[in-house]
């Protein structure tokens, strides 16, 4: 007997969300290799954009119970006059069937499956397992972001912030306070009128006024109120700041004669990626674009992508004016400091023991992370002298990269998780 088993629950409009968010969980590794494809394909600027990802079907296929193979099994095939025992069929060419799939003899056959991630998707597993190295929480930012936190009671208030048991526990407490003496004073008034009773018939002037103390004073206890506005008990809350991360990422590029059109844009992918990334993690982060050749200058972030320029290459004049900026606008003990620099590594012959120096002795003591990415393979100037760096500075790091796919990877491998979070 079959079993049919039927969902009648209602489901609001985006009732297969769970479906889908199973369905990634499960095929992550194949939609991952699919956005890392679309990467290296795509333009930065554009990296935010859905993209349509196809799996191919033979990952998805479900597995199946089925006879296995055995025993003699003779088929019949009538009207069958092209073909007799022992003829070798050809294998056909194709047919309009799906692109991942054999084709059949009804020209019908099963696709590849193909869907389009969504924004917000293809961004989580763009940053899946990335994240600012050593980022600490040194500094309560001035935020708008707040957390509520009960604080108490309060007189005043929404009905739905009404807090019943204190109110009533009030209304008690007020009760017992205001009738405890009158109680006492009517207490003795019965036993003095019993007293009265016990000794005529209660037709005596004495026991009439004491009868009318006491019914006097029975009127004055049932005039207090059950409930008083006074005892009115509100919850309170009040908002607290939430403690939030306060970054800074300084971005240097050379933009000299020596960088060509294809080296900028290398650099400017690198740049954009990290903007991205930034901008999508850290609500509360400035960034800081500054882009040299023989003098550097503090530019917008339309100039440092789109302007050109040409000359000689002083590398340690962007270093002076990123010393610069920090001293005067970013404190140590209220910022993190980052700095990703992006060069194909030519400079002025005696100008790399300078940019050596300023790193060593005004930089890189007071930055958290300093990425250096060459647009070009040669080990150039700039490359040797930073060399010699790495051993001294662990929050110190090179790579290089010179085609365009390189680029993501060389973002991942800067910019991966830390093994122990601080």
């Amino acid at each position: 007997m079959a079993l049919h088993i039927i969902d009648r629950r209602l489901s609001g409009k985006n009732k297969s969300v769970g479906n889908r968010e199973r369905f990634v969980r499960r095929f992550k590794e194949q939609i991952a290799e699919a956005v890392r494809r679309a990467v290296s394909e795509r333009d930065i600027r554009h990296i935010e954009q859905a993209e349509n990802i196809t799996i191919p079907r033979k990952d998805i296929r479900e597995p199946v119970f089925h006879h296995g193979p055995g025993g003699i099994s003779d088929t019949v095939h009538p009207g069958n006059s092209d073909h007799a025992r022992g003829d070798r069929i050809p294998r056909p060419r194709g047919a309009s069937g799906g692109t991942g799939s054999q084709a059949s003899d009804s020209g019908e056959g099963e696709d590849d499956f193909r869907f389009t991630l969504s924004k917000e998707e293809f961004m989580q597993l763009f940053f899946e397992d990335l994240a600012l190295p050593r980022l600490l929480r040194t500094h309560i930012a001035d935020t708008p972001q707040y957390k509520t936190r009960r604080a108490g009671y309060s007189h005043d208030g929404t009905p739905h912030n009404l807090a019943v048991l204190r109110t009533m526990r009030g209304a008690l407490g007020r009760r017992i306070a205001l009738t405890k003496a009158p109680h006492r004073e009517l207490q003795s008034l019965l036993a003095q009128l019993d007293v009265l009773l016990a000794q005529d018939d209660g037709t005596s002037a004495a026991v009439a006024e004491l009868q009318q103390q006491i019914d006097t004073l029975r009127a004055r206890m049932g005039k207090v109120a059950f409930l008083d506005p006074i005892d009115l008990r509100f919850r309170n809350r009040t908002n607290l700041p939430v403690p939030n991360s306060q970054a800074v990422m300084f971005c240097v590029m050379d933009v000299s004669g020596s960088m060509d059109q294809a080296r900028k844009d290398l650099a400017k992918r690198f740049f954009i990626l990290l903007y991205l990334f930034l901008t999508r993690h850290y609500e509360k982060i400035d960034i800081v674009f500054i882009r040299h050749h023989t003098q550097a200058a503090e530019v917008s972030e339309d100039e440092f992508f789109h302007s050109t320029e040409s000359g000689g290459t002083v590398v340690s004049s962007a270093l002076v004016l990123l010393d610069q900026i920090v001293r005067a606008r970013y404190p140590v003990g209220d910022w993190n400091i980052y700095v990703a620099q992006a060069s194909d590594g030519d400079n002025f012959p005696n100008d790399g023991a300078n940019c050596r120096n300023l790193l060593v002795e005004k930089i890189l003591p007071l930055v958290r992370h300093f990425a250096y990415v060459q647009v070009v393979q040669e080990e150039q100037n700039l490359w040797r002298e930073y060399s010699r760096l790495l051993p001294l500075f662990p929050h110190f790091a090179m790579r290089k990269a010179s085609e365009p796919g390189e680029i993501y990877p060389v973002f991942r491998d800067l910019f991966k998780k830390e093994g122990v979070p601080v």
